[in-house]
């Protein structure tokens, strides 16, 4: 007669005990997840749930407290909510590809988010993709109060003498250029989409004199500045175009303004060096809400504080899905062209 320690005893011994426990051990396979929306608060990721349907809520230690999960559909789209500002996007994106829940050796990438924009570039509810990709905030500052004479805005290079000289780039993150392959295929497939605007929207880049500021959002291409300080007006302004132009040696332009996305980038490429993403993977399109500098008789003050009442908002949020969606269905339609690159056709 067996007693229970012996039957316990006999069933973990021999090729039957270490199947079970094999079985019992099996670690769960990370999700396969084709393309990643990247969006870094709440309306920028509605826009994209309202229209992917039924998705799977899927928990994530170390995202946001008000993001705690991404939302995945069968199609393995997937929307991540980083919370706002470099920060929070690092922290987010970091605590994804190190949960190690997520295969993302072959995602597409897709930041999508609302911004500010020059007018001489793009208007309220504009789609910009960029190629350029400028950390607006690894600056010295100086007082503009207390600026050298001739100097445009107190902001220079650090370890530079002078405003207009190209800073050695310590950091490693103050510039990044995104796969062209990509960026020309976003863009054309997105470009004759028809965007969504406003009464609000038309009513005010009606005050400017010149286009395209004062004409009907389109999807085009210019590039990106990063910087958690909002800035409002021609002199700030004209210092974030030479910035891009300093950090690009001429080649990139200026359009939109935010605040993410080099450190989103750059936890892509900490992860790409470990095996876990690929960098020519990104894509980052940025919709205009708000000007960054105001028309003729509007105040800087008054364009910076009262950003809200231009009426791009709504718009941008909603022109995020419109212009993204077309690279998103043919990543996913045609999977087995995407799958090891960007098709080259």
């Amino acid at each position: 007669m067996l007693n229970k320690t012996m039957l316990r005893t006999f069933a973990c011994t021999g090729l039957a005990c270490l199947l079970v426990k094999g079985a019992a051990a099996a670690p769960v396979a990370p999700r396969q997840v084709k393309v990643l929306i990247i969006s870094m608060f709440g309306p920028e990721g509605k826009t994209w749930l309202d229209h992917l349907g039924q998705t799977q809520a899927i928990a994530v230690p170390g995202l946001s407290p008000d993001y705690p999960a991404l939302h995945c559909t069968r199609d393995d789209v997937c929307v991540i909510t980083t919370g706002m500002g470099h920060t929070n996007a690092a922290a987010s994106m970091a605590a994804l590809v190190y949960s190690k829940q997520f295969d993302l050796r072959k995602t597409y990438f897709l930041v999508s988010g609302i911004a500010g924009i020059d007018p001489a570039q793009g208007t309220l509810g504009s789609a910009a993709w960029a190629r350029y990709l400028v950390d607006f905030g690894i600056q010295w500052e100086i007082d503009a109060r207390e600026i050298p004479g001739g100097w445009k805005s107190g902001y220079l290079g650090i370890n530079t003498k002078s405003e207009n000289e190209k800073p050695p780039l310590d950091y490693r993150t103050e510039v990044f250029q995104l796969n062209e392959a990509l960026l020309q295929k976003a863009y054309l497939l997105s470009r004759n989409v028809t965007l969504s605007d406003s009464a609000e929207a038309k009513t005010y880049r009606a005050k400017y004199t010149n286009a395209p500021a004062n004409q009907a959002p389109t999807v085009i291409q210019c590039d990106t500045l990063a910087g958690d300080t909002w800035v409002s007006g021609n002199a700030l302004g004209q210092r974030a175009r030479d910035w891009t132009k300093l950090l690009t040696d001429g080649k990139g332009t200026y359009c939109t303004t935010q605040q993410e996305d080099n450190a989103t980038f750059e936890v892509i490429k900490r992860a790409a060096a470990a095996g876990l993403a690929d960098t020519s993977r990104v894509a980052v399109l940025r919709a205009g809400s708000d000007f960054d500098r105001p028309p003729e008789g509007i105040s800087n003050v008054d364009n910076l504080l009262n950003y809200q009442s231009q009426g791009g908002f709504v718009p941008a949020v909603n022109n995020l899905y419109l212009a993204g969606s077309p690279l998103v269905s043919a990543i996913v339609k045609d999977w087995p062209q995407w799958k090891n690159g960007v098709p080259a056709n």
